[in-house]
Parts: structure tokens; C-alpha cells; sequence
């Protein structure tokens, strides 16, 4: 029975060399995954929180920072990294373009840390002052970074997040959505970006999101992650609703069962640093709706690691993991 449930005649795809030595995990069996579950993303950030510039350009010789989003994200994260990456941005002219790239989103965050997570109109003044000028920063040194590695998604896709900060409207955003999608036109990230976009607390229309959504499904391969954004364009229906009980429907179920089936539950799916996120992204939309066919599956892939994103929409991250995941 287990060995149906999983499929691949039950079996874990081969162990990943880079995999991190086993965690310490809470009562409950789960645990938040560090550094994507990968020893040299920890070298990585190792590098970075000590302002080690030389290590981090050695450490980043396996990734491609232009189109890894999750190795990108790791960086960004960062709080010690504004205290250094500035120097390298200024110094390294060979690596001109990588600093700028880590010192614009870097600074994406920064000012969200800035204006918080208040509503509009509870934000103060200074407030906006400083978040405006770190997006300001940001935007400068993101195209900066593009126009020197004209090849590269990240920089485009964190655009798209600046400008809807700085409320630039539909038309430079799609500008810059489309510039992505150029350089591939199966960027998830960008799409979850546009997701984010469509929402009607940024303007767009009821419905606008999942459309988008099942159009872009529909162009993608089997085994693509790019299915993931079914399950976080009914997450943000969830949240825009206020409604917890407005995914429970068997239509819903379906749609994110055959997502995850098309995508990260499919043969030809790859494991790369981060698939955990793509997993968690399934988990919590699946779990959302009250799925039960193929979210077992989902947690014993998952084996416990929770990542931050997509749970920090819920109140209680971790807690609200661990429920789901006892339930599934």
C-alpha cells in the first residue's frame, strides 16, 4: 500500500551528496529547514554572515545567482550582508554585477523591514520615507546588474517586486514581468510574483490570478515546478477571500491534485536546492482545501521540513505545519 501511495515503486529518489547531515527535530517530528537543505548553500551563507566576500564568490561557483532564486533568497536574507556587500559592489569590478544583484534585493528586504507588514494607512510617514528610499536603491542597482548580465532573470523578477512597493502601475510591471519571461518563459518565481500582482489588494481583479495561473500550467512540461503556481494562486485566493473554508470544494481539490501530479509528484520532476519549498508550497494549499489523496504523499516527501515561505502567510508557521501534517 505504502509503495502505491508513493509511487516509483515506493522508493526515495537517490540520496543528494550535497544533503545536510541529519537535524535536530522538535517533538513533533518536523523541523525548519536551514540553508535549502544543502551543505554548500551553508557554506554560502557561512561566507556571507561573516562579510567574507572571497568566500562567498567561491562558494557561489556551483550556482548561477542570475537565474537561482532560492540561492539568491538565502543571501538576501541576510541582515549582516548590508554591512559589507556595499564594499563589493564599489571594489570588485569583475564581480560588478553578482554584488549588485545581492545588494539591490538585499535592500528589496530592507525596505519592507522598513515600511513592515502594517496596513497602508497605519504606516507613517518616515515610515514611507525610508522604505521609498531603499526601493529606490534597490531599483537602481537591480537594472545596474541587468544591463551588465542582460542574460539573468533574478534581477527582473525582483523588480517586479519593488515596483509594486513603489506602486509604478500595470504597465511598468508588465514591461518588467515580460522581460522575465523573455529569458524564461517558465520562471516560476516570476510568475508567483505576477500572482502576487493580480491580487485585488494590488489592484487586480477577482479571478485575474487563478487565470493566469492555469494558463501557464497548461504551457508547462510534465515534471516542471512551474505547476506550483496553481497551489499559490489559491493560497492567495484564500487570503484575499478572508474565507478558511473557501478552497474546500471537490473542484479545488482536484485542480491541486492534478497540479501536483503534473509537477513535483511526477517522475521527471527534479530535486534541486529548494524543492522543499515547492513541496511546502503543495502542502499548505493542499491542506487548505482539505485534500487527502495525495497530500499524504507530499508530507512523506517532505519528511518533516517546513520552510518559511509559503507558511509565513499563516499566524502560526510551524505550528500550522505541524497540524497539517499530523492530519494528512
Amino acid at each position: 500500500m505504502l509503495g502505491k501511495l508513493l509511487g516509483r515503486g515506493g522508493e526515495r529518489p537517490e540520496a543528494d551528496p550535497h544533503a545536510l547531515p541529519a537535524v535536530r527535530r522538535r517533538k513533533n517530528g518536523t523541523y525548519t529547514l536551514r540553508a535549502l537543505g544543502d551543505a554548500r548553500v551553508l557554506a554560502l551563507v557561512e561566507a556571507a554572515d561573516a562579510g567574507a566576500w572571497e568566500a562567498v564568490k567561491e562558494a557561489l561557483v556551483p550556482f548561477d545567482l542570475g537565474r537561482d532564486h532560492h540561492v539568491l533568497g538565502e543571501l538576501a536574507d541576510l541582515d549582516g550582508v548590508r554591512d559589507w556587500i556595499g564594499r563589493a559592489v564599489e571594489e570588485d569590478e569583475e564581480h560588478r554585477a553578482t554584488a549588485l544583484l545581492i545588494s539591490g534585493v538585499r535592500h528589496i528586504g530592507w525596505g519592507w523591514e522598513a515600511r513592515t507588514s502594517a496596513r497602508a494607512v497605519d504606516v507613517t510617514r518616515e515610515q514611507w520615507r525610508v522604505f521609498h528610499e531603499r526601493l529606490r536603491i534597490a531599483e537602481e542597482q537591480l537594472f545596474e546588474a541587468a544591463e551588465l548580465r542582460p542574460e539573468w532573470i533574478t534581477p527582473w523578477r525582483r523588480l517586479l517586486t519593488s515596483g509594486r512597493g513603489m506602486s509604478l502601475g500595470p504597465a511598468v510591471n508588465e514591461t518588467r514581468r515580460d522581460a522575465a519571461l523573455r529569458r524564461d518563459p517558465l520562471d516560476l518565481e516570476t510568475h508567483i510574483e505576477w500572482v502576487s500582482q493580480l491580487q485585488p489588494r494590488w489592484g487586480g481583479e477577482p479571478g485575474q490570478a487563478l487565470a493566469f495561473a492555469r494558463e501557464a500550467l497548461a504551457a508547462a512540461p510534465e515534471g516542471h515546478r512551474l505547476g506550483c503556481v496553481i497551489a499559490m494562486a489559491h493560497i492567495e485566493e484564500r487570503v484575499e477571500s478572508g474565507n478558511e473554508d473557501c478552497l474546500d470544494t471537490p473542484e479545488i481539490q482536484a485542480e491541486l491534485r492534478d497540479a501536483a501530479r503534473h509537477s513535483v509528484l511526477h517522475p521527471a520532476y527534479e530535486r534541486r536546492p529548494g524543492w522543499q519549498v515547492d513541496f511546502n508550497t503543495f502542502a499548505m494549499a493542499l491542506s487548505l482545501a482539505s485534500e487527502s489523496i495525495v497530500v499524504p504523499r507530499v508530507f512523506h516527501e517532505l519528511d518533516g521540513a517546513c520552510t518559511a515561505w509559503p507558511w509565513s502567510y499563516m499566524a502560526q508557521p510551524e505550528k500550522t505545519y505541524a497540524r497539517f501534517r499530523r492530519v494528512a
